[in-house]
């Protein structure tokens, strides 16, 4: 663990990792702070980086299972300790890590008996597990297994919808966010028109990114939503050359509102 003292800058504005820890190989945290800051624009900072930790980061998940003989989610397979819904339940436990764009396979190639734990999975170059140790299955008898795995990088979830398989592939919830939790707290100084404030940031991830990556990244993409903002209008692509474009009401809140009043007044009438 690194602890270092908090010391406040009256110049400009810095930011300093002051605590980190790695509790487990799946959970990582950091406390970050950023000052000198405004009345008003920790908040304003605060809540707009952690709506992209949470949201705007991309994670890699196993989001399909594919093995031959399965009847359905709850069956059991002869010479398997598990149900097929607790092996699935043990994928979606599995950290990822990866460089990965779109969507890719990976496989699970045993004999039995022994454990079958995500050491096992044969992965591409570029996808990489986080904790090898995550247990999947106990094979009890002398038995041939193979997996086909789906591994996706994306954001956000990933709700799986039931349906009976008939070639025993099925769907797993995925939660691609390597951010487990995010907090923050604003500490004020001074007296005043000099007051100022101190923001401080929590970050917990699953071990994928380093709170101080996951926090790179979502600044990144803050400041990537924010860049057209930036450009004049007028060195836009017209909006009437988009063919995706909404089409706007002509009438204003103002006439919205005098046409509703004045409804309601010939309903009285």
């Amino acid at each position: 663990m690194v602890r270092e003292k908090v010391r406040v800058s009256t110049r400009t504005l810095q930011w300093k990792c002051v605590e980190s820890r790695e509790d487990s190989k799946r959970l990582y945290y950091g406390r970050f702070i950023l000052s000198p800051l405004r009345k008003g624009q920790a908040d304003t900072i605060a809540i707009a980086v952690r709506r992209a930790l949470l949201g705007e980061i991309e994670g890699t998940c196993i989001t399909r299972v594919k093995s031959k003989n399965v009847p359905h989610e709850y069956s059991t397979i002869a010479g398997i300790q598990e149900s097929v819904h607790e092996i699935l339940m043990n994928f979606k436990e599995i950290v990822l890590r990866s460089n990965l764009y779109g969507t890719c396979d990976a496989s699970i190639c045993v004999k039995g008996p022994g454990y079958v734990t995500a050491q096992d999975i044969i992965l591409p170059p570029y996808v990489e597990i986080v904790d090898n140790t995550q247990h999947i299955a106990s094979l009890t008898e002398p038995i041939d297994l193979y997996i086909g795995l789906k591994i996706e990088r994306n954001r956000g979830y990933l709700i799986k919808m039931p349906h009976n398989s008939q070639d025993g592939s099925y769907p797993i919830d995925a939660v691609f966010m390597p951010v487990r939790n995010a907090n923050h707290s604003i500490h004020s100084y001074g007296s005043g028109d000099e007051k100022q404030e101190i923001l401080f940031l929590e970050i917990w991830t699953n071990g994928s990114l380093t709170p101080k990556e996951a926090l790179h990244e979502a600044c990144r993409n803050l400041i990537d939503l924010f860049i057209p903002f930036l450009h004049k209008e007028e060195e836009n692509s017209p909006l009437e050359d988009n063919q995706h474009t909404v089409p706007f009401s002509p009438l204003t809140f103002h006439d919205k509102a005098d046409k509703l009043r004045k409804k309601k007044e010939i309903k009285k009438k």
